[in-house]
């Protein structure tokens, strides 16, 4: 997600590229953005772009004599998840370029287009800044250290640190992958209390006894969590690159992988906050950790499961047909041991004690044979109604046949082409997909077929 860094160095971007460019006729929005329609046209102008904290501000200036006569325009961007400027040719326009600014003739025709994958970003017309946001700690540094240290007493700091750094009311520009990095090098615990830790802010003042020099080369060395929180993000803006230009590219994430200490680093723990997001540590995550909450560590990249290991795991349906196409094809039956290992079925299966033949409290008793395992089914309502559920995970806690009683779990994903049994929406024990022309009524039971072995499960457990 872009911080504050991010939106710097787009502003330094768009200024950059669009430098000397002359921009003409109307602003163009893509039909599928919710955003307001920006009806500003004129026949010649400049963009210039600035930024403050998680913000940048887009301005569009007509030149002298151009028409029709305009008044200067602002745009106030917020990028959301995935927001960028590119400056691309015309007829080249990125997928998800919701926002267009052409370039007049003559010579070729240029846009700069506002791109958003998740359409998680939005603009405001006007040009003024988001109110309730406080200083950028990267241009005003001094008033953001004030503003914290005056309003010690607002509730946001009675909850943890790691929370408190995402509130742009004291910490305009600080977002997730910074806050882990300034806690990380001053080490303190994430779920430390706010109030706890910029408190002893109040009382630092330096000996009137040193030097300016010396007093420089203090803060330096030894950096408070608000200076940190000014100098972490200006390193960033000096890495450059972050994929903004069209000569950027990998190369400038691998100098910002490289600068990460802590952030998605092999070693590190992970947590989630109460907004469940994700915070990066190293050590104690601190008093006011959420209960219950189960910390991660990062593996390093040796150590996890390689592409052919997960190949394994998911067979190509080709590779392994199930049993109904193996009937249509006029295959033979493959048996239990002639399955191969390591697929998602066998895996995914819990396989209790054997039960023995005969009749348990509460269900009906079977009899030999695969036809007759269809009695244990009892087609209970889905939790999510007739079509709710479709792309959720259900586990079906008891499934009995001849010989045992298996534990097993899937998702559920509605496919369009029709099988030959339409009454019965069916399983195939290797992609878990579920296979029907019609969405689920609320009392479908669910037909799996495995090797050697056919059975009705209770979709009502959950």
């Amino acid at each position: 997600m872009p911080e504050g860094p991010e939106l710097h160095l787009a502003s330094h971007f768009v200024n950059e590229a669009c430098r000397g460019l002359v921009f003409g006729g109307r602003v163009e929005k893509s039909p599928v953005s919710r955003n307001p329609e920006v009806p500003f046209e004129s026949s010649a102008y400049h963009i210039s772009a600035s930024a403050r904290g998680k913000e940048l501000r887009l301005a569009l200036s007509p030149l002298s004599g151009a028409q029709p006569p305009q008044e200067p325009l602002a745009l106030v961007f917020r990028f959301g998840m995935s927001g960028s400027f590119q400056l691309v040719p015309s007829d080249a326009l990125p997928p998800h370029a919701h926002l267009r600014f052409y370039t007049a003739p003559p010579g070729p025709q240029l846009a700069l287009c506002f791109v958003d994958i998740r359409r998680f970003g939005h603009w405001d017309l006007g040009g003024k800044w988001q109110p309730g946001r406080g200083p950028c700690v990267l241009l005003e540094y001094e008033q953001f250290r004030e503003n914290v240290l005056r309003n010690l007493e607002d509730k946001a700091f009675d909850r943890p640190i790691c929370e408190a750094l995402l509130d742009q009311r004291f910490f305009n520009g600080i977002g997730n992958y910074l806050r882990a990095e300034i806690l990380y090098r001053l080490r303190i615990p994430p779920f430390e209390k706010a109030r706890t830790v910029l408190e002893a802010l109040q009382q630092h003042r330096p000996s009137p006894e040193l030097t300016l020099s010396q007093k420089i080369r203090a803060k330096l060395q030894n950096p408070d969590l608000l200076e940190l929180c000014h100098s972490v993000p200006k390193e960033v803006v000096q890495l450059g690159g972050k994929g903004y230009g069209q000569e950027s590219g990998e190369e400038d994430f691998k100098a910002f992988r490289a600068w990460l200490q802590c952030y998605g680093v092999a070693g590190m723990s992970s947590l989630r906050d109460r907004h469940g997001r994700t915070i990066w540590f190293q050590g104690d995550p601190g008093p006011l950790a959420p209960k219950g909450g189960k910390s991660h560590k990062k593996k390093p990249r040796g150590a996890q499961r390689s592409p052919e290991a997960t190949t394994e795991d998911h067979p190509h349906p080709s590779k392994a047909p199930s049993r109904t196409r193996r009937a249509q094809r006029g295959l033979p039956e493959q048996t239990t041991a002639q399955q191969p290992k390591g697929t998602s079925f066998q895996q995914d299966l819990e396989v209790p004690p054997v039960v023995k033949k005969g009749k348990r409290k509460g269900q009906q008793p079977t009899s030999g044979g695969p036809s007759s395992a269809s009695s244990s089914g009892v087609g209970r309502a889905f939790p999510g109604g007739k079509d709710g559920c479709v792309g959720r995970s259900y586990m079906w806690r008891e499934a009995v046949t001849q010989s045992s009683a298996w534990r097993l779990s899937c998702h559920l994903t509605a496919l369009p082409q029709a099988v030959a049994d339409p009454k019965r929406a069916r399983l195939t024990p290797h992609l878990w997909r579920l296979r029907g022309p019609h969405p689920l009524s609320r009392r479908t039971s669910l037909r799996v077929s495995a090797p050697s072995r056919c059975l009705d499960l209770d979709p009502g457990c959950r």
